[in-house]
């Protein structure tokens, strides 16, 4: 659960993807319907409350806090392991900071599980991602649901495994009329293809005469993403100790505050995240707007 994908020379990326992907398709398809499952690594349930970890009181709260779950394949090979071992050990991370953000009064918790880039990795990965992504929601729904937790999906129906979407829509019609905290999952999902699909089903209503170019508004577009209701990301947090956002939720984090943990993903669990909770209501959040202190503190001395 890595969206990172290995980088290329945009020359060999342009010559190499089709055939690439051919090849990725074929193996990601005959791993579907082989009995070679990519089973989550399985131990005791996340408890909901850690004994003995009280979340930090905070006078800031971040609404929409934002995960690019990165480092899985690093931790594994630093240990001697595949990859494939970090992604199963980030399974754990993940249902301790879902539940680590409803400690804190988080309302929305959207994570990176598998990039449109992620197609360009071998076979081999892809093929165990996929799987193991069907089997974490299934996994794992029922644990969400008794948390209270809404499961949404944001990303791309083309090429996901039919396996993937059928555990994702159980997983969200089960947990559709729960209040607590908003999980979005975000697989097969970049935000370059978002913003695309949005433009183009845009530009369909107004070749249909349903919409005027000149009524076309930020809100439009909004409204045209994937996840129409997703509140605007107030802190996105990436993993792993790279600097960079890697395609994710590029309308929606436009004002988010960017935090880079240099912890991998298999290690940042529940105090971890309050970390960055904390560091986030330090920030001074001003949206364009600006105060100059130098004139604010020359009113306060005539005043005086």
């Amino acid at each position: 659960m890595n969206p990172e994908a290995p980088r290329q020379p945009h020359a060999n990326t342009t010559r190499e993807c089709p055939d690439s992907s051919v090849h990725t398709d074929n193996v990601v398809l005959a791993a579907e319907h082989s009995d070679t499952s990519a089973q989550p690594h399985h131990e005791t349930p996340t408890p909901e409350h850690r004994p003995g970890l009280t979340p930090p009181h905070l006078r800031k709260i971040p609404d929409h806090v934002a995960i690019v779950m990165d480092g899985n394949g690093r931790w594994a090979n630093k240990r001697g392991k595949p990859r494939t071992e970090g992604h199963k050990m980030g399974e754990r991370s993940l249902m301790d900071v879902i539940a680590g953000a409803r400690e804190v009064g988080i309302k929305e918790l959207s994570v990176y599980a598998f990039s449109t880039e992620n197609w360009r990795r071998s076979p081999r990965e892809v093929a165990f991602l996929m799987g193991f992504s069907r089997d974490i929601i299934r996994t794992n729904r029922n644990q969400l649901h008794s948390w209270n937790v809404q499961v949404r999906w944001c990303g791309r129906e083309g090429r996901l495994w039919s396996s993937v979407l059928k555990e994702i829509r159980e997983a969200v019609a089960l947990t559709q009329h729960n209040t607590g905290l908003v999980l979005n999952l975000c697989i097969n999902y970049g935000g370059h293809s978002e913003i695309v699909d949005a433009t183009r089903a845009i530009a369909e209503k107004v070749a249909r005469g349903e919409l005027q170019p000149s009524k076309i508004t930020e809100k439009t577009v909004a409204e045209h993403l994937y996840s129409p209701a997703m509140r605007p990301v107030d802190l996105l947090i990436r993993t792993g100790g790279e600097l960079r956002t890697s395609n994710f939720l590029m309308w929606e984090s436009a004002y988010a505050e960017l935090y880079f943990s240099p912890l991998p993903w298999p290690e940042f669990e529940r105090g971890a995240l309050w970390t960055a909770c904390v560091d986030y209501e330090s920030r001074d959040r001003r949206f364009g707007g600006a105060v100059d202190k130098v004139d604010k503190m020359n009113k306060v001395a005539g005043e005086e």
